[in-house]
């Protein structure tokens, strides 16, 4: 079924060269990861500095792991809990005043199974403004989620979602309130 030794990462997969990705990793295991809770204009920092871009006041923990920053824009007074996964192959643009929480999956990439070589892609995620993603939420590939949207608790988001609302579940249920 499948031919891995033909598999090919394809040409600024990752966005910046090779000696940029390794360093990103050495400065968040060594600089983000280990910084106390409350430095939270340090971490802010080390993002803009590998090329995200952040607004102002985002609160993000220390726990939060990040792909490639450089492939990040999070909007004024958002909040990036403890634990939440920004698997950034592609971009992730999260808007202000939301709320991505603790456990959360946001991933922007994954393998076509179809081909015998596995081929990897990649599809950007946007989470609008005022939205609440709850904890341990997963976020496909290609998502795009509107103003003013809750996600409910270990719920799985494999569709956009163009109206404001309450939504749960796996698949996907619209709460009506």
């Amino acid at each position: 079924m499948f031919e891995l030794e033909k598999f090919i990462l394809p040409n600024n997969f990752r966005g910046r060269n090779v000696i940029i990705v390794q360093l990103w990793r050495i400065i968040y295991v060594v600089f983000f990861r280990t910084s106390p809770q409350f430095l939270y204009g340090w971490r802010r920092f080390l993002l803009r500095l590998f090329g995200a871009k952040v607004g102002k006041k985002v609160i993000i923990r220390p726990s939060v792991q990040i792909t490639y920053p450089w492939k990040i824009e999070i909007g004024d007074y958002s909040w990036i809990g403890d634990n939440v996964v920004l698997y950034s192959l592609g971009k992730i643009i999260i808007g202000c005043n939301t709320i991505i929480s603790q456990k959360s999956y946001l991933c922007t990439g994954s393998h076509d199974f179809s081909t015998s070589t596995f081929d990897i892609f990649q599809k950007s995620i946007v989470i609008g403004n005022s939205c609440w993603i709850a904890t341990d939420v997963f976020v496909a590939p290609g998502v795009k989620i509107t103003d003013e949207v809750v996600i409910g608790a270990r719920s799985s988001v494999f569709n956009s979602i163009s109206q404001k609302g309450i939504y749960k579940g796996n698949p996907i249920n619209k709460d009506i309130a």
